[in-house]
């Protein structure tokens, strides 16, 4: 598995018999309780620990800052404690977009007056937070939410579609190794999508088994909402429904945990991991997440509105249906 050949990366640059912080003790096996942690020897198990203490003071140091107002949210440690940074990076985001791509569809609103909130989860437009694991495949899941939303919002039922359908099937993806929701639509408009219970996920590359009698959706095609324009994507989500969006990870998003995320250390520029925008308020975006329920706030994230922070409206897209 990556995460495995992970840890060789990370041991040279921790100590394998690291001195660990014995008042930790038992917050450290009752976090692995929690989450289920094994490891392969006390080599392995030193190494991660090591790293989940450092992870525990940057969310303690950041937390302080918090209480003091200096930060509009707070974190908190959760399952991706016992990873570094760059492992989460690497197994658990996976938005790959071909920049050469030419895109010509763009989204032109009906009107340019939109409600001052919108949250298509109170409305039953959004299915189940799921948890994309150690499979960069989170464009696979930002398509499949996009599409499951816009599906409900025309009067059809709410149907978890198939993530796993498009990690093995998208041709022009790479599966676990990242890939580009507008091909999962392109993919989606020629042969369908199959319905999560038909093709359930299992978070690893495996042979294409799609086949018609699967389906749960089609779509006609995707349109793209202006790049770095939040009131065209604010347009896009009163209109059209859940929109899949890009933006860039930093630490602080592994372990946010609620308020209003606003990390100025964003790069716009370099997006690194597919959501769903699910809805705004007057100050932020409501953005669904593919890492479980344990993470954020029940698996979502507030994003502040009015920066462009993390680049959200950068690579905006959705299926046209």
């Amino acid at each position: 598995m990556i995460l495995c050949g992970l840890v060789l990366l990370v041991s040279g640059s921790v100590l394998v018999h690291a001195t660990h912080n014995p008042a930790l003790d038992t917050a450290w096996e009752d976090w692995k309780s929690t989450h289920q942690k094994g490891y392969f020897g006390l080599g392995e198990e030193d190494i991660r620990r090591t790293i989940w203490e450092k992870n525990m003071q940057l969310i303690e140091a950041h937390n302080q800052e918090y209480e003091l107002g200096i930060h509009t949210y707070e974190l908190g440690m959760n399952h991706l404690g016992d990873m570094t940074t760059e492992e989460v990076v690497a197994t658990m985001t996976g938005f790959r977009p071909d920049m050469e791509e030419e895109i010509n569809s763009t989204f032109v609103p009906d009107s340019k007056v939109a409600p001052s909130s919108i949250d298509y989860r109170a409305k039953g437009y959004v299915t189940p937070v799921k948890n994309q694991g150690s499979c960069g495949s989170c464009w696979a899941f930002s398509a499949a939410g996009a599409l499951e939303g816009q599906l409900r919002k025309q009067g059809k039922t709410l149907v978890d579609l198939s993530p796993q359908n498009l990690v093995d099937c998208v041709g022009q993806d790479t599966g676990c190794n990242g890939g580009w929701m507008i091909y999962a639509f392109d993919y989606i408009r020629r042969k369908g999508i199959a319905t999560e219970k038909a093709y359930p996920y299992t978070g690893r590359d495996e042979r294409c088994r799609h086949d018609s009698s699967m389906n749960g959706a089609s779509c006609r095609g995707y349109r793209n909402v202006k790049k770095g324009n939040e009131k065209m994507l604010k347009l896009a989500l009163s209109q059209i429904g859940p929109i899949s969006v890009a933006i860039n990870v930093q630490s602080s998003f592994h372990f946010y945990k609620k308020g209003i995320y606003n990390d100025r250390r964003c790069n716009p520029k370099r997006l690194t991991h597919a959501v769903v925008a699910v809805g705004y308020t007057p100050g932020y975006w409501i953005v669904k997440n593919s890492w479980g329920t344990r993470w954020g706030a029940k698996g979502y994230i507030y994003i502040k509105k009015g920066r462009n922070v993390c680049g959200i409206a950068n690579m905006a897209s959705y299926p046209v249906v």
